[in-house]
């Protein structure tokens, strides 16, 4: 018995984990156009509960995977933002220093009782050692983005965004979220998520990742979009602009990725010069109006200067 198309989206809607196929419609109605290579790295890692370490050049859409997910899935996102310096202090808890001397000066005058009725040093020592664990408790805890993330009992999305600026010190300190969905707190023992959390890491390759931390992953690679893709792409995030405008602004920018810039147009530049021509009321492409925008699309003005001599070559290429 064959199973209709409408069936086969309605399936997909009610639970887009089941294949790959209801992850490329569930990931479309989200707006995020997937290729196969993408959704096929998502499922598994949702069902194999393996991080997802996704690498490619800036504005190819990682992080907007991880966006998606979370939209699509009608989970919490939760955002770790990578730096040089990043710690655990940062990452995973801090303590109330605040509320904990707050406390200690509430608790200050009756701290003479406590230790008035202890008949001996040991005792007092034991009935301070306990006041002592009792600031060191959750109340006095604030969770930081991994700890909140192994606190969701529904489960979430975790994107720790930009690994690779991090030191390699707290790459190794994620080893243990990583493999065991849990991290180990000194004063509290371990804590372990109740619902693994869906994890992507993202990279831009500013540095060489461990190989320690890449075995706890499934990598993708995001490329930049053959052209076809990037049209759909456009027409998702910019419903607003004309098919035949869609494909010149396409075709100009894949014609500039062939050029020796400092940085190639991604497609979140696409994006936004496609909004920007909609905002003109452009309906098509001239060489004035190219020069203009070219702002949106080229991050440095060596590469601006370089390729404004070569507008109306690139426009003939279409």
């Amino acid at each position: 018995m064959t199973v209709s198309a409408s069936t086969a989206r309605a399936a997909a809607a009610a639970n887009p984990l089941a294949s790959v196929d209801g992850l490329i419609e569930g990931l479309a109605s989200v707006d995020y156009i997937a290729s196969r290579r993408i959704a096929t790295a998502l499922y598994m890692g949702v069902n194999l509960q393996k991080p997802i370490l996704v690498e490619g050049s800036a504005g190819v859409g990682k992080t907007e995977l991880a966006l998606s997910t979370a939209r699509l899935l009608r989970l919490p996102l939760i955002r770790m933002q990578c730096y040089e310096g990043l710690d655990e202090s940062k990452a995973l808890y801090e303590w109330k220093y605040g509320k904990q001397l707050l406390y200690t000066q509430i608790l200050k005058d009756r701290l003479g009782d406590t230790l008035a009725e202890a008949n001996t040093m040991d005792e007092a020592m034991a009935r301070l050692h306990g006041m002592g664990d009792l600031f060191f408790s959750e109340p006095f805890l604030e969770p930081r983005p991994l700890m909140r993330a192994l606190n969701e009992d529904a489960g979430c999305v975790l994107l720790i965004d930009e690994i690779d600026k991090s030191d390699e010190a707290y790459e190794a300190f994620l080893l243990e979220v990583l493999s065991a969905y849990q991290v180990s707190i000194p004063e509290l023992g371990v804590i372990s998520a109740k619902t693994p959390p869906f994890v992507f890491l993202t990279s831009n390759n500013v540095r060489d990742l461990g190989d320690a931390l890449k075995r706890r992953c499934l990598h993708l690679h995001i490329p930049l979009p053959e052209a076809s893709l990037e049209e759909r792409i456009v027409a998702t995030r910019v419903p607003d602009i004309e098919t035949t405008l869609t494909k010149a602004l396409v075709a100009f920018v894949q014609g500039l990725r062939t050029l020796d810039l400092r940085k190639a147009p991604s497609i979140s530049e696409t994006v936004d010069w496609a909004r920007a021509l909609v905002l003109l009321h452009a309906s098509s492409l001239d060489p004035a109006l190219v020069k203009d925008t070219l702002n949106v699309i080229l991050k440095f003005e060596q590469d601006i200067v370089a390729v404004e001599p070569q507008i109306v070559e690139l426009l003939a290429r279409r």
